[in-house]
């Protein structure tokens, strides 16, 4: 038999005792495992070991996820494959997590995204249907609607998101703005106040053709999100006077 071939047999063993895809199994295996400096019965032997890092998959750690689900990755797979999830679309499985499990809006989201990466049915920055997209969050020192604004006003935003020349597609005060980038992808912000002085936002840049353009695109949100930092910093100095 070829390598080739026990290659393949080996990822088809992990997939019947994982339920994993091909793709996700033979990324661990790979991964994990070394199969190509390894002989195949040693890469079998590992096979049938459960050693699947379910949070590294998902993006996000189990203490995380946990403390604000009551599940770990691992408990939150087994739950979700058996309700037959991997073959149901994204927001079916939203919605099973937000209603039938009580996760919340944002969490059923989190955890419906890091069940398909674990299930192989997307890859990190990937969506259901191929494209891709970027995400960022940060935390600032003042009122939600301060950070808003910040968004929301074309004076406001050319001041800090230099050289973009963006247009509002719709806003919402003080909750969410979406915004078309000049190259007609869509970036989608929202805003959750974390008391009367604190607020964060949460930006993510959608319809992105491939991974290199999502990793570039975090990359220059991160200076976005300085270059506000710096903008609204005598804002939250004023703020921190007046209290």
């Amino acid at each position: 038999m070829t390598i080739d071939k026990d290659r393949k047999r080996i990822v088809r063993a992990r997939m019947q005792k994982t339920g994993e895809s091909y793709t996700a199994a033979r990324a661990q295996i790979f991964s994990l495992n070394k199969i190509s400096k390894k002989p195949a019965a040693d890469a079998l032997a590992v096979v049938a070991a459960p050693a699947i890092d379910y949070a590294a998959l998902a993006g996000m750690s189990d203490d995380k996820v946990s403390a604000k689900t009551g599940r770990t990755w691992q408990e939150w797979t087994r739950v979700l494959d058996a309700e037959g999830a991997a073959k149901m679309p994204h927001r079916e499985i939203a919605v099973l997590v937000g209603e039938k499990y009580r996760a919340g809006d944002w969490w059923s989201q989190t955890v419906t995204v890091g069940y398909e990466r674990i299930k192989g049915l997307r890859d990190r920055g990937q969506r259901r249907d191929g494209a891709y997209e970027a995400g960022k969050t940060k935390t600032f020192n003042v009122p939600v609607k301060t950070l808003f604004d910040a968004w929301a006003s074309d004076t406001a935003r050319r001041r800090w998101l230099k050289g973009v020349k963006t247009t509002v597609r719709t806003a919402t005060s003080p909750k969410t703005v979406r915004l078309q980038w000049p190259d007609k992808t869509i970036v989608v912000i929202g805003f959750i106040a974390k008391g009367d002085a604190k607020s964060v936002v949460s930006v993510v840049h959608t319809k992105l053709p491939d991974k290199a353009a999502s990793d570039a695109i975090k990359k220059e949100w991160t200076t976005h999100l300085d270059e506000l930092t710096t903008f609204l910093a005598p804002r939250s100095r004023t703020r921190a006077r007046a209290s």
